[in-house]
C-alpha cells in the first residue's frame, strides 16, 4: 500500500523508513532508525528525485507506481551515489526502460564501479555546475557539492517552487513517525542530537567543504521555500536554525560553553576521581556538563557532544605503558573528524607507570589542530589521594576560568 506526503503542488515525498537496521554504515547505532528520502515531482515530465536503500524497495516501488497513476517515469535525477540513496537505481532502470538517468560524471563512475548493467540503453545526462533542466513549468539549476560527503555529489534548486534537494546536507538520523516536516516536531528537543550526531560523524571532517557549499548557496537562500534533504525531515520555514548549525559545526564552533568529561576506569579509581571533578565544577556554578564512561559509550555519541561544548576532561588509565584502548580509538576518531577549537584537560592514572598522560598531551598538541590543553594535570597513582584534592581543585579553577572566556 502506498505512502506518500504532499510536500507542496506537484511536489511528493516518497521514501520509507527502516527501524530494523541497527547500524548506520555498519558503524553508527540508530536505535530509532533512519528514513531514505526520495522525492517526485509531476509536471509535464515525471521525475524521480534519488531512490532508496535495497531494504525498502517494496514500498518504494508502490509510492512511485501510486503517483504515475499510469504515466511513465521520464527522469531520474541522482545526487549522491552512497548504496542508502542508490540502491533502487537498476530496479527503476528495469521497470522504466524509457528512464533518462541525470548525475554528475562522477555519479554515473560509481554506478558502473557498482556494477549497475541495467542502466546500459538508458539516455544518461551528464550535468555540472550551473547545468539548468526543465520538465516543464519546473527549472532545477544543479551545484556541485563534492565532499559532502562523496566527491560526486550534486544538490540541486527548484527556481519555479523553491525547493532545494539538499542531498545528505541537512539530514538527520532517526525514522519519521508521519510527521515529515520540520514545523511538526519539536526539532531542538527530539531531533538536534540525532542531526549533529549524523553530521558530525558522517561529514564531520568535511567542514570546509561544507563552508563551500553554504557560501555557494548563499545567493539562493532568501527564494528557497524547502529543504529536501535525503535524511530525516524536510524544511519548510525557520531555515536560519538549520543553517545557523551547520554553519557552527563545520566551521568546528562550539554550539555551547559546557565541559565533556570522557573517561574510562578498569577498577572504578579514575572513575571515582572524575565524579569527584565533576561535583566541584557543578559546586563552583558549572551545570553544563556530560559525562561519559567510554568504555560502554559509542564514539559517535561522544565525537556530537564534543562537537556540541566547548571544554572536554579526558580521563584515561595507563594501560601497557600506553593509553587506554577505548580512550586511544576516541582520540584517533577526533584526529579523523578533523575536530578543533576545544579546550581539554587531562586525568591520567598508573600504579607504577603513569604514561597516559605525557602520550594525551603530546597527542593533542602535536597531532590535532587548534587544541589548547591545560598545564593543570591531575595525576592518580592507582587511586585518588589528597595531594590530587589539590590538583583537582587547581584543574577546575582553571576550567571554570577558561570556560567565563
Amino acid at each position: 500500500m502506498h505512502n506518500v506526503r504532499n510536500i507542496t503542488e506537484n511536489l511528493y515525498w516518497i521514501g520509507a523508513n527502516d527501524r530494523r537496521l541497527a547500524l548506520f554504515e555498519n558503524i553508527h547505532p540508530i536505535p530509532e532508525g533512519v528514513s531514505y528520502n526520495s522525492y517526485m515531482l509531476l509536471d509535464e515530465k515525471t521525475v524521480v528525485f534519488d531512490t532508496v536503500d535495497w531494504s525498502v524497495t517494496r514500498q518504494y516501488v508502490e509510492n512511485i507506481e501510486y503517483l504515475l497513476n499510469g504515466r511513465e517515469l521520464d527522469y531520474l535525477v541522482v545526487h549522491h551515489m552512497e548504496p542508502d540513496h542508490c540502491g533502487s537505481i537498476e530496479e527503476l532502470a528495469l521497470r522504466y526502460p524509457n528512464l533518462k538517468i541525470i548525475s554528475s560524471e562522477k555519479g554515473f563512475m560509481f554506478m558502473r564501479q557498482f556494477g549497475y548493467k541495467s542502466i546500459n540503453g538508458h539516455e544518461l545526462i551528464e550535468v555540472k555546475e550551473g547545468d539548468k533542466f526543465k520538465f516543464g513549468k519546473h527549472e532545477i539549476v544543479f551545484l556541485e557539492a563534492p565532499m559532502v560527503h562523496w566527491p560526486e555529489v550534486l544538490v540541486s534548486f527548484d527556481t519555479t517552487n523553491g525547493a532545494l534537494f539538499s542531498a545528505d546536507a541537512f539530514g538527520s538520523f532517526k525514522s519519521l513517525d508521519g510527521r515529515l516536516f520540520n514545523d511538526e516536531v519539536n526539532w531542538d528537543r527530539d531531533w538536534l542530537d540525532e542531526g549533529r550526531r549524523y553530521l558530525t560523524n558522517i561529514v564531520g571532517k568535511y567542514g570546509p567543504h561544507i563552508q563551500h557549499l553554504l557560501k555557494k548557496a548563499g545567493p539562493i537562500v532568501d527564494k528557497i521555500k524547502f529543504i529536501c534533504p535525503l535524511h530525516g525531515v524536510v524544511w519548510r520555514n525557520d531555515f536560519g536554525y538549520i543553517i545557523d548549525k551547520y554553519d557552527k559545526w563545520s566551521r568546528y564552533e562550539p554550539e555551547e560553553k559546557g565541559v565533556l568529561i570522557a573517561y574510562a576506569s578498569m577498577y572504578g579509581n579514575t572513575e571515582n576521581a572524575v565524579e569527584i571533578i565533576a561535583k566541584k565544577l557543578a559546586e563552583k556554578g558549572v551545570t553544563n556538563i556530560k559525562m561519559y564512561d567510554v568504555s560502554n559509550t559509542h564514539v559517535s555519541y561522544l565525537i556530537s557532544d564534543l562537537f556540541k561544548y566547548s571544554h572536554l576532561v579526558i580521563a584515561s588509565p595507563t594501560y601497557n605503558l600506553g593509553i587506554y584502548p577505548v580512550i586511544h580509538n576516541f582520540v584517533m576518531d577526533i584526529k579523523a573528524l578533523n575536530l578543533q577549537n576545544r579546550t581539554v584537560a587531562i586525568v591520567e592514572n598508573g600504579s607504577w607507570a603513569r604514561k597516559s598522560g605525557d602520550l594525551l598531551q603530546e597527542f593533542f598538541e602535536t597531532q590535532v589542530k587548534d587544541i589548547a590543553v591545560l598545564n593543570e594535570k591531575v595525576g592518580l597513582t592507582s587511586s585518588a589521594n589528597n595531594v590530587n584534592l589539590d590538583e583537582m581543585d587547581a584543574l577546575v579553577e582553571v576550567l571554570v576560568e577558561s570556560l567565563k572566556k
